[in-house]
């Protein structure tokens, strides 16, 4: 599955979309970069005349790439075309650096286990200068929708 196959197949949209490019997948991990522009709605006041990316979006942005996007790789040929179900089971992340706007990161995840269709990983995330900016891990259960019918 090429590099854009597996971003086509991912379950978000923007301006909810934290993925512009995937470098890196194997069957063990997976790595790849997003921007962040600055009229992206959570800078509106988070904080005020200084903003920087939201926790949150950051943790979004190291699932987007690092779980779901290694979870389509990984069902390959057993995923149906835009039928990817994803629930987030538990993350725990450390926020070591801000991220401004129009910053762009490099997250690398290494898969930790892939088994009854839950994903856990490892997730680090990384700015421009290549400093550690949060690491962490984060599971999920990715389901092709086609199986719940």
């Amino acid at each position: 599955m090429s590099n854009e196959d597996i971003i086509s197949r991912l379950p978000y949209s923007k301006p909810f979309l934290f993925v512009d490019e995937l470098v890196s997948i194997s069957e063990e991990g997976i790595s790849g970069y997003y921007s962040f522009p600055k009229d992206s709605f959570f800078y509106k006041g988070h904080f005020k005349d200084n903003p920087i990316t939201p926790g949150v979006i950051l943790t979004e942005c190291c699932a987007q790439i690092g779980l779901v996007a290694l979870g389509i790789c990984l069902l390959g040929d057993e995923l149906v075309k835009d039928s990817v179900g994803v629930g987030m089971t538990s993350s725990e992340m450390e926020f070591l650096k801000p991220v401004v706007p129009e910053e762009r990161v490099r997250v690398v995840s290494e898969k930790l286990y892939f088994r009854f269709n839950k994903l856990k990983c490892k997730v680090k995330m990384y700015n421009t200068n290549e400093e550690l900016v949060c690491s962490g891990t984060l599971a999920g259960m990715l389901v092709n929708k086609e199986d719940e019918k």
